[in-house]
């Protein structure tokens, strides 16, 4: 029996996490590296916390209150996980157990001292770092103070903080279970934490090195500051030695206490660098050895023996680094900043919109990112692509120049001979000069809608393999049609006209962002067209108070159905679904295929159908659409006028006028193929998902949702195979959610180091939130600091503060008054809207949606880019 409640430590290792704890398991692998020295000891097993958890009955009426409450609310949680603890701890022993302990103990050495340490099922995992929130003992001594304190090892498994972690990260306390790891206690010269990467810029071959005198509990307390080493390629490149005043250390009998170092021995380095540089190379054996950066305590033993290391677990904060091939350095830019989309992507769809894509994208943490090394690589083609990225997004400019004035991580090379480079972003292609033709616009929407019609008609007839290879030739006409050269030469042309209006009015008129006005309510505009026909479908509604009734109550999704029934239920109906067949392939993060789309989860738009009806009379998409025309026909003569009172003015007026001309032309064409794109993928989605029915009723998905976790290459081979890997979908699964919690950054190289860029500007306002002037004006009013467009809850004159806005945001554009984001550029499709609107609008204000609480009074200043709190 005893075995079943004590395992040795060097008997532990992966395989047996459920038996001894995270912690327990990862000390038992550490052993076994060679040259790595950790603390003999044992386990005591989760089995004998689920024994002393029977001998509780009140612990079972108290989880299941417990997992009732709300993760927000704190009193509660403090005051009912303290009442769980309490009762493991006067739950005594059972007398077989305490002897299974004991008698480890007897092995071990009974009058040794111990460190007493908890070690939960579901700590220190790959993906999931569970540091400090159950306890750890030191110095124990004696056979009754263990037992006593693994008990309060059980019991802080239900600590406030571990809590509220589970709960907030959907794990069930009852799945989770505690062993105890009981070491013989090292009496450290000094003691502190490696970093095998570093933990805040994720450099991975930065190691960082902690220290200070004594046992670590100092660091960990915050009681000192810790001497920091950094360590490159085996060389310390940075020393900070801090001021130790006060070291921990463990008594004679049992414990530790606080004392005070003298004065000429608190500004020594805990550590020589020899030391340091050793501990390091010791900590890259261990990262070797679990395939991951690695947190690592160690104690520097009193006794002479050197390193011992007392927990190792990985660093779950740092963002992946796309694979490669080679050994050369890499710089990536992430896709999603540019789309306007930075939340984790499954692998389907990632792996879709790979397929789909006009350049290499590689895929890490749930992201996409394009490698532009060979583009920096050319200083002829550097100067170009920074231009570019910097009028998409300064901070990407930012913190490209961060990596490239460092000097050697990018080397200079020639330009390739022949050809350009191909592998740049789409865009940045300089377009050829195409005439100020609506036809051209109108041909170019015709040939989409043709290539999308052929592909709904012909995918119908497709299953199984031959589906997949259908898709293949739909993906490279998805292609051939996004690289038709007339396409980005419209893009290019009212993005182009749209710079030169801002930079020569702005030199010859001293006006900011004069085409903000210029473009309002322009032709052809997809997406602005998307949000004035919510305002259609509100009108459809409004006179049927039983049809607004039942909305602010719908919670089903096929409440469509169910409209019917009322007085002009039917009226109702009609114009939702018309909307649906033309805008219901959108959502927000629609660039992940596996988002669920309007059509399948139409509830999204009520909140915003029912915002309309409040907020706005009858025509009033019409009356916005024309007034924002009048403003840019009034602004265009305004300007010319001008123009024609400078010196010069007759060329520089004609010269305007032809711009004005193309960029009324072409910058509503800017958001047509995004919304083709998405068209398509709905196509792609509804056959996947067909195929994955069939591959339920076969039984070989648990689920249709499981090809989520597939790529598209893996998706064929299981329909080709009829067998699927259902324990690569569940390590899919629990890989997306660690993903959810990762911030993305804008640029990432290969060794890991994530930058966000800064903005560098001088006379912005004291306390001011800093951003991307996107469109003119100033407003003031109540932020609605918004995650979901289901959340919405508008009342006129609001500010509408969100992470990113794709497409599927702009119906909530209508009911605002300003726009502020933390991710965007001058042409992302939030900032075109925004300018389509009328919107004074700031992006890129970095955690905009922390520093701005829902309700505050804020001024948006959309000509000079920053943003005020007011109160």
């Amino acid at each position: 029996m005893s075995e079943q409640y004590v395992v040795g430590l060097g008997e532990t290792d992966d395989t047996r996490i459920a038996v001894v704890g995270g912690k327990g398991a990862h000390l038992g692998k550490l052993s076994r590296v060679e040259g790595v020295r950790v603390p003999a000891g044992f386990c005591v097993t989760t089995e004998a916390f689920r024994r002393v958890m029977a001998d509780a009955p009140p612990v079972d009426e108290q989880l299941e209150r417990l997992s009732r409450l709300d993760p927000d609310d704190r009193d509660a949680i403090r005051t009912l996980s303290a009442d769980i603890r309490r009762t493991i701890e006067e739950t005594s022993v059972p007398d077989d157990l305490a002897a299974a302990i004991t008698g480890a103990l007897t092995r071990a050495g009974d009058e040794a001292a111990y460190a007493v340490r908890s070690s939960a099922t579901a700590e220190d995992l790959p993906t999931a770092s569970f540091a400090g929130q159950q306890d750890t003992y030191l110095n124990v001594i004696g056979r009754a103070a263990i037992l006593r304190h693994v008990s309060r090892c059980w019991a802080s498994l239900f600590t406030e903080r571990a809590v509220t972690y589970r709960q907030r990260n959907g794990i069930d306390h009852r799945t989770v279970g505690m062993a105890v790891v009981v070491q013989r206690m090292v009496v450290p010269q000094a003691a502190g934490i490696l970093f095998t990467a570093d933990p805040v810029t994720g450099d991975r071959k930065a190691a960082t090195v902690d220290a200070g005198f004594g046992l670590g509990e100092a660091l960990v307390s915050g009681l000192v500051n810790p001497d920091v080493f950094t360590v490159r390629d085996g060389e310390i490149v940075s020393r900070t030695i801090a001021a130790k005043q006060r070291a921990v250390y463990a008594l004679p009998a049992g414990g530790t206490r606080e004392v005070a170092l003298d004065a000429g021995r608190q500004e020594q380095p805990a550590l020589t660098d020899a030391q340091v540089v050793e501990l390091v190379r010791l900590g890259r054996r261990i990262e070797a050895h679990f395939g991951s950066p690695q947190d690592i305590e160690w104690c520097l033993a009193e006794d002479g023996t050197g390193f011992q290391i007392v927990q190792s677990r990985p660093i779950t904060t740092l963002f992946p680094v796309p694979e490669a091939d080679d050994e050369e350095n890499h710089v990536y830019v992430s896709v999603g900043h540019q789309q306007m989309m930075t939340d984790a992507m499954k692998p389907l769809g990632l792996s879709v919109w790979q397929s789909t894509a006009m350049v290499p994208m590689h895929a890490a943490g749930g992201r996409l990112f394009v490698d532009i090394t060979p583009r920096l690589a050319v200083p002829a083609d550097r100067a170009a692509l920074l231009d570019v990225m910097e009028k998409g997004d300064p901070l990407i400019r930012d913190a490209l120049e961060t990596v490239l004035d460092r000097g050697d991580f990018v080397p200079s090379l020639p330009a390739p001979s022949g050809t350009p480079a191909t592998d740049a972003p789409a865009g940045s292609a300089p377009p050829a000069p195409i005439a100020n033709d609506p036809a051209i616009v109108t041909g170019l929407i015709e040939r989409s809608r043709a290539s999308l019609a052929a592909l709904r008609r012909d995918i119908g007839t497709k299953t199984g393999p031959a589906l997949f290879d259908y898709l293949l030739e739909a993906f490279d006409e998805h292609k051939r049609v996004l690289r038709d050269p007339l396409n980005m030469q419209a893009i290019m042309a009212g993005m182009e006209a749209t710079w030169w209006l801002n930079d020569h009015l702005l030199e010859w008129l001293g006006e900011k962002n004069a085409a903000d006005t210029l473009t309002l309510s322009a032709p052809d505009n997809i997406t602005s067209e998307m949000g004035l026909a919510l305002l259609d479908v509100a009108d459809a509604i409004r006179p049927h108070p039983e049809v607004v009734a039942f909305l602010q109550g719908v919670q089903d999704e096929d409440y469509l159905d169910a409209l019917t029934k009322l007085p002009g239920g039917t009226e109702a109906r009609d114009a939702i679904e018309a909307y649906l067949d033309q805008y219901g392939m959108r959502c927000v993060g629609e660039i992940d295929i596996t988002r669920p789309r309007w059509s399948e989860r139409p509830t999204a738009l009520v909140p915003v159908i029912l915002d309309n009806i409040r907020n706005f009379g009858p025509g009033a998409a019409a009356r916005r659409f024309e007034q924002g025309r009048q403003e840019a026909a009034k602004k265009e003569q305004e300007v010319l006028s001008r123009l024609r009172d400078l010196p010069d003015g007759e060329r520089k007026a004609d010269e305007t006028r032809w711009m004005i001309e193309r960029v009324r032309t072409f910058i509503g064409y800017r958001e047509y193929p995004k919304y083709n794109i998405v068209c398509r993928s709905f196509v792609y989605k509804q056959a996947l998902l067909a195929e994955a029915e069939r591959l339920v009723h076969a039984g070989v998905l648990a689920e249709r949702e499981d090809i989520y976790y597939l790529t598209f290459p893996e998706l064929h081979e299981v329909v080709r195979s009829r067998r699927a890997d259902g324990q690569l979908i569940q390590e899919r699964k629990e890989a997306f959610r660690t993903y959810e919690a990762l911030t993305p950054p804008r640029v990432l190289t290969s060794d890991g180091e994530a930058l966000s860029g800064a903005y560098r500007r001088e006379g912005v306002p004291d306390g001011a939130l800093v951003g991307l002037a996107v469109s003119a004006g100033t407003v003031e009013g109540r932020a609605r600091v918004i995650h979901d467009m289901a959340e919405a809850d508008l009342e006129p004159g609001d500010i509408l503060v969100t992470a990113f806005t794709d497409p599927s945001w702009s119906p909530l554009f209508v009911a605002v008054k300003g726009l502020v984001t933390e991710v965007g550029g001058l042409m992302t499709h939030g900032a075109v809207i925004a300018r389509e609107y009328g919107l004074p609008a700031v992006v890129g204000v970095d955690q905009a949606t922390r520093r701005i609480q829902d309700g505050q009074r804020i001024r948006v200043h959309g000509s000079d880019g920053y943003v005020e709190i007011l109160s």
